[in-house]
């Protein structure tokens, strides 16, 4: 019996083959892990893609060793990346504490005017308003979003901010 030759992953049938072979072990594997099929699935998908790309350099005969470290690195690389943000919220979350009851009222009060003035506007400005301030869109996607022309986009930014100021009685 002659050794068979190396089946190539780079190939759309082999890959097909491996991912109905592997993905539904595998995505158990990682919802046990997270606790989450949302995520499971995610970290799942990204694991084939880095397959897909990396298919020349995997052997066949150790896919299933290369899906699962891959797939458990990034468990591992998403808990350190949450860590890390739990800590940055913590020391956040601490410094809004050492502010004063008075000055957090004042900014409570001070939010809801804002609010407010941005709904009184009329819709047309409203909708460029937060398009742009809220959704950091730049008027040229603003105006194609909206299949308006960018002088447009001006005007209703312009009154907008001049609506919003007069409610306000301060300088934005």
């Amino acid at each position: 019996m002659q050794n068979e030759p190396e089946k190539d992953i780079c190939k759309t049938e082999v890959f097909d083959t491996v991912f109905k072979q592997y993905s539904n072990d595998l995505k158990r594997h990682l919802y046990f892990k997270y606790r989450d099929l949302a995520s499971a699935e995610d970290v799942l998908q990204e694991t084939f893609i880095k397959l897909w790309n990396n298919c020349s350099k995997v052997s066949y005969k150790k896919v299933k060793s290369y899906l699962y470290t891959v797939a458990n690195n990034a468990f591992l690389d998403i808990k350190k990346h949450d860590k890390v943000v739990l800590e940055h919220q913590k020391g956040y979350v601490n410094y809004n504490k050492t502010e004063s009851p008075e000055f957090l009222m004042i900014e409570s009060e001070y939010l809801i005017e804002v609010e407010n003035a941005i709904a009184s506007l009329p819709q047309k400005q409203r909708e460029v308003f937060l398009l742009s301030r809220m959704e950091k869109k730049k008027y040229r996607e603003i105006a194609e979003m909206l299949d308006i022309s960018i002088k447009t986009v001006e005007k209703r930014m312009h009154d907008a901010l001049i609506r919003i100021k007069d409610k306000l009685g301060r300088k934005l």
